[in-house]
């Protein structure tokens, strides 16, 4: 019988603030959410452990502070995590932990195996370079050098994000929100990720962008039967997009399955709230 493995793989990741003490470092922790009222310690994302399929959408839902947005900058290495492994299926057949790589390794996955879309499309973008030539840096830390090659598919993927081709030598600054985020994704595509990681990429954009935006990452999903995270603390964009949905509550996964499940029959009392206020 052939069993499906995960491209992805994390295992008991921890992102801790602070040295820890006697208190909080047990295993049965006396903690004040995710906080050592002792040594004041913060476990933003405490023995996180989640599995991601190969052309899955996996749903992180949870309120302000509960870790997902950690959770992301961890698995694209803008965080140093305290603890825990991770494992991709295209490295090294995932035989080795991506955490524990050195720099350069880490580069290596962050160009070519990971995509990611920020909240804030600042933290993605550079304002004042062209929209194209966003694109290019990041097929050039891929190792992509062929300039017509480079243009070709910058112009492709501004196509695809609907970005009119017209713009292209246009910096992001320029741009209204959704259009941002639309660059973002077309340069997180741009080095063939098998992975791509979405953090809150509809926060404060009218809901009318909203919703083109939503459809672009389904249409790119399909046609590119790409794997995707998608961070959102609204379940609205948790439903339309996922699959399976994990909830987070202060640096902790509570509840997970598929995504109509958790919304029909939430076991947790903070996801029943989160489902009830969705009604």
């Amino acid at each position: 019988m052939h069993v499906e493995l995960p491209i992805l793989k994390i295992r008991n990741l921890t992102k801790q603030y602070g040295d820890g003490c006697p208190n909080c470092l047990q295993e049965n922790a006396k903690l004040e959410k995710n906080f050592c009222p002792i040594c004041k310690t913060v476990f933003a994302c405490k023995n996180v452990s989640i599995d991601l399929y190969r052309g899955e959408i996996l749903g992180i839902v949870g309120e302000s502070g509960s870790g997902k947005s950690t959770l992301m900058k961890s698995l694209y290495f803008d965080e140093e995590i305290t603890a825990g492994a991770g494992y991709l299926e295209d490295f090294h057949s995932g035989s080795l932990n991506i955490f524990t790589q050195s720099e350069q390794q880490k580069r290596f996955i962050r160009n070519t195996l990971l995509g990611m879309v920020y909240q804030n499309p600042m933290l993605g973008l550079k304002m004042s370079f062209s929209s194209i030539s966003n694109i290019a840096e990041k097929q050039i830390s891929a190792g992509n050098r062929h300039v017509k090659n480079m243009v070709n598919r910058s112009n492709e993927l501004l196509d695809k994000v609907n970005i009119p081709l017209k713009r292209s030598k246009e910096p992001p600054k320029n741009f209204s929100g959704g259009m941002q985020q639309r660059v973002q994704i077309a340069k997180a595509l741009s080095s063939n990720p098998p992975i791509l990681l979405l953090d809150e990429v509809t926060t404060g954009l009218d809901l009318s962008v909203q919703a083109s935006v939503l459809d672009l990452i389904k249409t790119i999903q399909r046609e590119l039967n790409i794997s995707m995270i998608v961070v959102s603390h609204d379940l609205a964009v948790i439903r339309m997009l996922a699959d399976r949905t994990i909830v987070m509550l202060n640096g902790q996964i509570i509840e997970q399955g598929l995504t109509d499940q958790i919304l029909e029959d939430p076991q947790h009392a903070y996801t029943q709230q989160l489902v009830y206020s969705l009604l």
